[in-house]
């Protein structure tokens, strides 16, 4: 477990110079039993640390990335990167999740295709990409690698876990399954269930996947990529994202380099053109395929159903870890009713949870920006914890 090295080159409260590690779990004749039926195995995983872990091991702060997110949580891995990692405005020295107290892990998903094992990996049986042929995936089947890795670090109950979106249902999903393994856990940004509207979004993005002449039923490795596809499928997420209000202020009906109209199906708004740079860069960093086992992943998931036979109430009298639960006032896409659904079924089993909802405008996105509430929201919900949190 190497730390991130710290670097004066970097801005104030950076973990440094990071490195993703891989590590090996579920190999033969232990392989994970996926919810869909079949068995899988072996599993890279990769991961990063940020902070160290103390010797009673139980500083331990999970994070779970969304959708198209990595182990790459904090840091750079080099001076000049342009971007450090996904939430480095969470995490870090004197940031919300403080790594002079707290060792913070963050792993890429199972599916994922940044370094985890995923339908663009080998197949060790064949020696080829396994496309089309990995197994459908869960949301608990993510969950459940990610504890296989905890396992091998040595760690047996995290003092906290988070994630924001897609991340937020894996929170969900682990102090469900692991109710004695979690002493807290900050769900944002989320939901228990996506509403039919969400998943009607999923599956136009994957439409689009599916319909590129050049996706070829999953197997377009080594030729060309369903790139229209996939960059179709961010855009519609992508605006997802968003708010009204926050895509007002940024583009509002500005055009491009032009005073009037051109009248011809070209390119003409900034808007238009920001939709496009996001998914023609989307293409360059994701796998088509990810995109639609990851979707899927989330559209099964619905926790009052796995866990409570179908009332949220009955699935949350499991849950022991205390919870802070967050979402943001423009969010549409994963709205506050679903966040405070959640909420009320804590409540009902009488469970100590904690509640914010965090005036914003910048939608669903807005878990990735900076936002001093957010910040301070977390940053107190973890000072209050148990003193275990010391690094010693």
């Amino acid at each position: 477990m190497a730390d991130a090295v710290p670097d004066v080159g970097l801005e104030p409260g950076s973990v440094g110079i990071v490195a993703t590690q891989t590590l090996t779990v579920a190999s033969p004749p232990d392989a994970l039993e996926m919810d869909c039926g079949r068995r899988l195995g072996p599993i890279q995983v990769a991961y990063e640390t940020y902070g160290r872990l103390n010797p009673r091991k139980d500083n331990a702060i999970l994070i779970l990335h969304a959708l198209s997110g990595d182990a790459h949580a904090a840091g750079r891995y080099r001076p000049d990167e342009p971007k450090p990692g996904w939430w480095d405005l969470m995490i870090g020295p004197g940031k919300a999740f403080d790594t002079r107290r707290y060792f913070v892990i963050c792993t890429n998903v199972l599916g994922g295709c940044k370094g985890s094992t995923g339908p663009s990996s080998e197949n060790p049986e064949t020696g080829k990409p396994f496309g089309l042929t990995f197994p459908i995936l869960t949301i608990g089947d993510m969950v459940k690698v990610q504890k296989l890795v905890l396992d091998r670090l040595g760690i047996t109950r995290l003092l906290s876990l988070s994630g924001g979106s897609m991340g937020g249902m894996q929170a969900l999903e682990w102090i469900l399954r692991y109710p004695e393994s979690v002493q807290s856990a900050v769900i944002i940004a989320s939901t228990s269930k996506l509403s039919p509207q969400s998943i009607a979004f999923n599956e136009v993005g994957r439409h689009a996947i599916i319909s590129d002449p050049n996706w070829k039923n999953g197997d377009y490795y080594g030729g060309p990529l369903p790139a229209t596809g996939l960059s179709i499928a961010r855009m519609i997420g992508h605006i997802t994202y968003l708010s009204e209000t926050s895509m007002n202020q940024k583009f509002g009906r500005r055009l491009l380099n032009q005073a009037e109209y051109s009248f011809e199906f070209k390119r003409e708004f900034e808007v238009e053109s920001y939709l496009h740079h996001q998914g023609a860069s989307f293409v360059k960093r994701f796998d088509a395929n990810s995109y639609l086992y990851i979707t899927k992943a989330m559209d099964y998931y619905d926790a009052a159903v796995d866990w409570g036979g179908g009332s949220l109430e009955k699935a949350c009298a499991r849950i022991r870890a205390k919870t802070l639960v967050l979402s943001f006032t423009s969010d549409w896409l994963f709205p506050s009713h679903q966040s405070r659904e959640l909420v009320k079924a804590l409540r009902q089993n009488g469970k100590d949870v904690s509640y914010l909802e965090i005036e914003s405008t910048y939608g669903h996105d807005a878990f990735l920006l900076e936002n001093p509430a957010l910040t301070r929201a977390v940053g107190s919900f973890l000072d209050n914890l148990s003193e275990g949190g010391q690094v010693s």
